[in-house]
C-alpha cells in the first residue's frame, strides 16, 4: 500500500508519499481499500499541528473516505469483505488502504458513488445536526448561510430547503453566489461587494433571518448577529476565517436570540442512537435526490499537495475529492 505520511506536522510540504506494509485488522477493525477521500479544513490544520486532535506520529491524514472492505477483525458483524463503506475516523484517508474502526464505517448501497460517499458524512451530518437538531428549524423560517459555497455551506443550503426553509446564501464572489442559487438558495449576498446588514434588511423586510448558520466566524459574525430576527438562533459551527469573534452579549439580549454551539463530533459519540437515525434520514434524502454533495473537482491521490494548495486559495466550491485508480 501507499500513503501520505506525516512524520513532522510542520505543514503540507512535509508530507511524503510512501510505500508501507498493508496492515491486518485487529478486533473491531476493518481493512478498507480506499477509492476516494475528501479534503476538509481540519485536514489542513492537523498537518500543521493546529487541530484540537493531535494523533501520535507518524500518521496518515485524511479524515473522511469511502471504499471497499477487504478484511474484518474479530467481533465485526455488521460489515463483510466486499461491502462498500464511508468512514470518518479522523485520519488514514490519504492512502490506498487503511485500518478503520468498524463502528465508524457507514454501510453504503451498491449504487452510491464513491466520490459522493467520501464527501457526504462530515458536511451533511454537521449541517443536519446544526439546523434540525440544535437550530430546531421549522418550515417557513428564513436561514442565512455564511460561507455558503463551501462544503458545509452547500450542504446547509440543500438541507434547509429540504426542510421547507427560505435560504439566503452569503459568499465572497458572484460565481459562488450563482452556485448557491443553482443549489436552491432563494437569494444570495456577495459580502465582498454588499453591506451584509443592509442586504439582509432588504431581503427580509427588516425582520432578519430566523437562523444564522456560521461556519466562518471572523468579521462577518457581528453584523450577522446584529441582523438576526426576534427569537433567532445563531449556530456557531466553526471558524474557517481564522479569528474567533468576540460577540457583545447584549445583542442576544435585545433580540431574545440564542447563541447555539454545534459540535457534531461529540454529538455522534454521546448520542449514538440519534446519530444513527440522522444518518439513515440523510441516506434516504440522498436516494430521493433531495441532497447531493457538490464536488469542486476530483484529483488523483498522488496530487494531494495540489489539492491542499487549491483549498488554501479559498477558491473551492463544495468539496475536493482525491481518488485512487
Amino acid at each position: 500500500m501507499h500513503a501520505w505520511l506525516c512524520e513532522n506536522p510542520t505543514g503540507v510540504d512535509a508530507l511524503q508519499w510512501k510505500e508501507l506494509p498493508t496492515p491486518s485488522p485487529k478486533a473491531g477493525e476493518v481493512l478498507v481499500q480506499i477509492k476516494a477521500a475528501s479534503l476538509n479544513f481540519p485536514d489542513l490544520l492537523i498537518v500543521q499541528n493546529k487541530y484540537q486532535i493531535k494523533p501520535p506520529l507518524p500518521f496518515v491524514p485524511g479524515a473522511e473516505y469511502a471504499g471497499v472492505v477487504q478484511a474484518v477483525g474479530d467481533g465485526v458483524t455488521h460489515l463483510k469483505p466486499g461491502q462498500r463503506v464511508a468512514c470518518l475516523p479522523g485520519t488514514g484517508g490519504f492512502a490506498t488502504h487503511t485500518l478503520a474502526p468498524a463502528a465508524l464505517c457507514l454501510p453504503l448501497p451498491d449504487d452510491f458513488p464513491f466520490a459522493d460517499a467520501a464527501a457526504f458524512i462530515m458536511t451533511y451530518a454537521t449541517s443536519h445536526h446544526a439546523l434540525l437538531d440544535r437550530g430546531q428549524l421549522k418550515a417557513g423560517e428564513t436561514v442565512l448561510v455564511l460561507g455558503a459555497a463551501g462544503g458545509v455551506g452547500t450542504a446547509a443550503i440543500q438541507l434547509a430547503k429540504a426542510a421547507g426553509a427560505r435560504v439566503i446564501a452569503a459568499a465572497s464572489t458572484d460565481e459562488k453566489c450563482a452556485l448557491c442559487e443553482r443549489l436552491g438558495a432563494d437569494a444570495s449576498i456577495n459580502y465582498s461587494k454588499a453591506n451584509l446588514r443592509e442586504a439582509l434588511k432588504a431581503l427580509t423586510e427588516g425582520k432578519g433571518p430566523d437562523i444564522i448558520y456560521d461556519p466562518v466566524g471572523g468579521e462577518l459574525a457581528e453584523p450577522a448577529l446584529r441582523s438576526i430576527a426576534w427569537r433567532g438562533r445563531y449556530l456557531i459551527v466553526g471558524f474557517a476565517a481564522g479569528p474567533i469573534p468576540a460577540l457583545p452579549f447584549n445583542l442576544a439580549l435585545l433580540k431574545g436570540a440564542s447563541l447555539v454551539g454545534v459540535f457534531w463530533g461529540d454529538f455522534a459519540k454521546r448520542e449514538p442512537k440519534a446519530q444513527a437515525a440522522m444518518m439513515a434520514q440523510l441516506l434516504r434524502w440522498y436516494a430521493e435526490g433531495k441532497i447531493k454533495p457538490v464536488i469542486d473537482q476530483t484529483l488523483p491521490m498522488a496530487q494531494l499537495k495540489t489539492a491542499y494548495a487549491h483549498m488554501g486559495s479559498r477558491g473551492v466550491m463544495g468539496k475536493l475529492v482525491m481518488v485512487n485508480d
